[in-house]
């Protein structure tokens, strides 16, 4: 298994930047996160993990590898949408991964290009695929491309994560660009605290 390459040089920017994140680095450690290398793996990946939980995602991405042993647009575009279905994923998400499927393996949408493009740009063309916002792009992003400054305002849990951190009650997307600038270049690093204190709120005291 991969996982997202940083090390202490990010880690000390963000507590040089950031008191409160800095106690929560140092409370936790080094964040291992898992990585799909593989461009429309980790594309499909993100398409089921939408709106769902990450242990729902989770389960439903090990029912897709097993019956379909590589998640490759060869694999899925002989599928009937009815089968990608049966994963435990909506109709509509299932229609959505064989349309990207079909779109791949013609040629008609170029994946393999998507490494060389910066951020603003991947997000500008995934998001003309059907089923493709910017929150799954950054997902893709993050967790293939690793892109070392991702904050994705679409996340309810990164949100989250924020508001626990500074004790908002609300937050507004000025704040959140203002957290924001304030991680980059190293956004994506934060993210991967954040979603650890979204999931433990004891972390943020």
């Amino acid at each position: 298994m991969a996982f997202f390459n940083y090390g202490q040089t990010e880690l000390d920017y963000l507590k040089q930047q950031d008191k409160k994140l800095g106690q929560v680095i140092d409370r936790i450690g080094l964040v291992e996160r898992a990585v799909i290398p593989d461009l429309f793996a980790a594309l499909v990946n993100s398409i089921v993990g939408q709106q769902i939980s990450m242990k729902a995602a989770d389960t439903i991405w090990l029912r897709m590898q097993e019956r379909f042993t590589e998640i490759t647009p060869e694999n899925l575009v002989v599928k009937t949408a009815e089968e990608v279905q049966q994963c435990g994923i909506t109709m509509k998400k299932a229609l959505y991964i064989k349309n990207i499927a079909q779109a791949v393996d013609s040629g008609a949408f170029n994946i393999a290009g998507l490494a060389k493009l910066p951020d603003e740009e991947v997000c500008r063309r995934l998001s003309a695929l059907p089923g493709v916002g910017r929150w799954t792009a950054e997902m893709l992003m993050t967790f293939c491309l690793q892109r070392k400054d991702v904050v994705s305002w679409g996340d309810l849990a990164i949100r989250r994560g924020m508001m626990l951190l500074y004790r908002h009650r609300k937050l507004d997307r000025a704040k959140f660009e203002k957290y924001r600038r304030r991680y980059s270049p190293f956004g994506t690093i934060a993210s991967f605290y954040l979603w650890e204190i979204a999931a433990d709120s004891n972390l943020k005291k």
